[in-house]
């Protein structure tokens, strides 16, 4: 059953990804080529909402040609003064933030706002909901890390663009005899990191679900250089860490450096010269591949028809290679970790990867 829908706001949120204005695009255009509805788009996420934010119409001619371009036209921040208690509450301090955006959201004339965004974000969007202002979700995260989707747009190109890193470090490992890791994002989940070094042929794949220890990974080196392998290939997904250590932080709550932690030591432990290159957010910018352009078609139409059939509280999903929706409280439950007995671990022991926890 169709629901009234004039005016509906879209906005964009944590990380930027390709693919995010894919998504604009499709909200824009089916919202008005089916419904005749007015989208609003909101700026730098839900601060568009605040006090001071900044919004606007978009009109087909502000999407034209958007399929291409990475980024997001209306800007997107991971900062906010939205703060969450573990059980996903507002804190008593940010509760008035949320309120503002409700607020917002009715001076704009809203009938509803699609927020696309990962864990973070939609947690934020369900108290939005919860407080007024109805809310449809659409899955954005390059490590694909969101439980109730099979894939998020974004993580195909971040795969692409470490692949391609990878086969030309390849080259220099050959040429130079060295050791080269590569650093990838993967906070807690390190599908990044397995697909793009299975992809590559690297020689280990170290990932946060796996804690690693040294002695595997110095084994595998003199086993290769036995051999006549006088080079070795290694991707490490940011919060990848050794067995019985936390993860590598830059600076507070900004993970970063476990791949400067690895090649250091396995310099010197086995003596064989070893660089490292991080990736960091080359893997978040660009165009998007053709995969996450038409995923982000998708995921945006389908949240555009869920908006008119009022489907509120809900986010849209891909199951089976069909979009389907579950509940907002269903997707920001548990976060989708790479399963250590799952066909893709066992594909990478299989054909002799290493990930670290190799017995003696």
């Amino acid at each position: 059953m169709l629901t009234e829908m004039r005016r509906i706001g879209v906005l964009t949120s944590g990380g930027d990804c390709p693919g995010l204005n894919a998504v604009i695009r499709a909200v824009v255009r089916t919202a008005y080529e089916l419904y005749r509805a007015e989208v609003i788009g909101i700026y730098d996420g839900f601060t568009g909402l605040q006090p001071g934010g900044s919004t606007r119409t978009l009109t087909g001619d502000d999407v034209r040609g958007l399929l291409v371009a990475g980024g997001t036209i209306l800007g997107t921040t991971n900062r906010g003064p939205f703060d969450l208690t573990p059980d996903g509450e507002p804190t008593p301090e940010s509760l008035p933030n949320f309120q503002a955006v409700v607020h917002q959201g009715r001076i704009l004339r809203l009938d509803g706002l699609i927020v696309v965004g990962g864990d973070g974000s939609l947690r934020i969007a369900r108290v939005v909901d919860r407080l007024g202002l109805k809310v449809v979700g659409v899955p954005k995260t390059i490590d694909n890390d969101l439980a109730m989707t099979e894939r998020t747009f974004g993580f195909d190109t971040a795969v692409s663009v470490a692949v391609e890193a990878l086969d030309r470090l390849h080259t220099v490992a050959v040429a130079h005899h060295r050791i080269m890791v590569c650093e990838v994002m993967g906070r807690e989940a390190g599908w990044i990191a397995l697909n793009s070094g299975l992809a590559s042929g690297a020689d280990a794949i170290l990932i946060p679900e796996i804690p690693f220890r040294w002695e595997p990974l110095v084994r595998m080196v003199a086993e290769r250089r036995a051999r006549g392998r006088t080079y070795s290939l290694i991707v490490v997904a940011e919060g990848a860490h050794p067995l019985g250590a936390s993860p590598v932080y830059q600076q507070v709550g900004r993970l970063g450096g476990i791949g400067s932690v690895v090649s250091d030591e396995l310099y010197r432990r086995t003596g064989v010269e070893t660089r490292v290159t991080v990736l960091g957010h080359v893997q978040r910018g660009g165009t998007p591949t053709a995969s996450d352009r038409i995923l982000a078609s998708r995921l945006g139409e389908s949240a555009v028809h869920l908006a008119a059939r009022g489907g509120y509280g809900r986010m849209v999903a891909l199951r089976a290679d069909e979009v389907v929706d579950v509940s907002l409280d269903e997707a920001v439950a548990a976060c989708k970790l790479v399963p250590l007995d799952g066909q893709m671990v066992r594909l990478g022991r299989s054909t002799g990867v290493y990930f670290g926890d190799e017995p003696d």
